[in-house]
């Protein structure tokens, strides 16, 4: 905690940098906090999510099968979410459209993330005979929390901020510069200790506030036994009403429409859509069996109730054709 002069009362810093070079002689490796930040996210949720499958009735190392198509696909669709949603910073005047590749540079947008992340456990699901909705509930207080985890990486990128505060919290902003060009550089530079914002750490709410839905999560799901999705939907609603407050507070450049941030927009709709699904998804009833986790009664393998009244006729015909051929003997 450090004191400043002026209407400030008190606040905290930001890392001095965000990147470290690691020179081997004959390459330098560059080791980005964000990247470590994202990895260790996943790691929790994929560790969490085995535990939360286990005391669910499935197998170990189902979740691991599933992230393996997961992940990949939801690091491309939070790239693509990102590049759609801020395209002038790669196709705009002066932009060079090669970036829209770096994504070591920080940018994924987690919508895009769950949703082509969620196609690629749709397919692990279906190669193993497990629905999808079974597999989104064990895993939702992970992946919340693997968010909490990954705005990390935003804190020592100095990146997802909000307007001017003098609270004692507020986050001191530094002057960061590239030592070899002398060149400001906020992403890869470093700290000359001189401070150029106090801010909102809008980061550090959402962290925050992720860190609570994911509370919220378990203890609905111990509470209520939920199932059929529903602990996924309300992970999606109760994320999408904190982004909602905390994306307006930010002041970072965004795409707007009209008049408001994309991702307000998003929000709204992502968690009328998500109270929708906890709504119908009641009807469903409570949580699946331990059977349904092992892929062993999964819908393709469920039988209605229309074809088990036909069995039962047929059967009973059989019978009595049976019975009636013994009759017809004996006379």
């Amino acid at each position: 905690m450090t004191i400043a002069a002026g209407p400030v009362l008190a606040s905290f810093p930001s890392p001095p940098q965000g990147v470290w070079q690691f020179d081997l002689g004959f390459v330098t490796i560059p080791l980005r906090a964000y990247a470590l930040c994202i990895i260790a996210g996943i790691l929790v949720a994929i560790w969490w999510g085995e535990r939360r499958w286990a005391a669910r009735g499935g197998n170990k190392g189902t979740i691991v099968d599933v992230a393996v198509f997961a992940v990949p696909f939801g690091i491309v669709g939070g790239r693509l979410y990102h590049v759609l949603t801020d395209y002038y910073r790669y196709f705009g005047e002066g932009a060079d459209p090669v970036d829209a590749l770096k994504i070591w540079d920080g940018g994924l947008g987690i919508w895009g993330a769950i949703a082509l992340g969620g196609v690629g456990a749709w397919i692990a699901c279906r190669t193993r005979g497990i629905p999808l909705p079974v597999v989104a509930d064990a895993i939702a207080p992970g992946i919340v929390v693997a968010q909490a985890i990954g705005r990390l990486g935003n804190y020592f990128n100095q990146e997802l901020y909000g307007g001017s505060t003098d609270l004692p919290w507020g986050l001191e902003i530094f002057n960061r510069v590239n030592l070899e060009t002398g060149r400001p550089d906020q992403l890869l530079g470093q700290s000359t200790g001189e401070v150029i914002a106090v801010v909102h750490p809008t980061f550090l709410y959402e962290l925050l506030w992720n860190l609570g839905v994911a509370v919220l999560l378990v203890w609905a799901d111990r509470r209520f036994r939920l199932g059929h999705g529903r602990v996924f939907a309300l992970y999606v609603a109760g994320y999408t009403a904190g982004r909602f407050w905390i994306e307006m507070m930010r002041t970072d450049p965004a795409t707007h429409v009209l008049g408001l941030r994309v991702n307000v927009w998003v929000s709204v709709l992502v968690f009328l859509g998500a109270v929708i699904y906890l709504l119908l998804a009641r009807r469903r009833g409570g949580r699946e069996s331990p059977e349904v986790a092992l892929g062993k009664a999964g819908p393709a393998e469920e039988t209605d109730t229309e074809t088990a009244d036909e069995e039962q006729d047929e059967a009973r015909d059989e019978e009595q054709s049976a019975a009636g051929e013994q009759r017809a003997s004996d006379t």
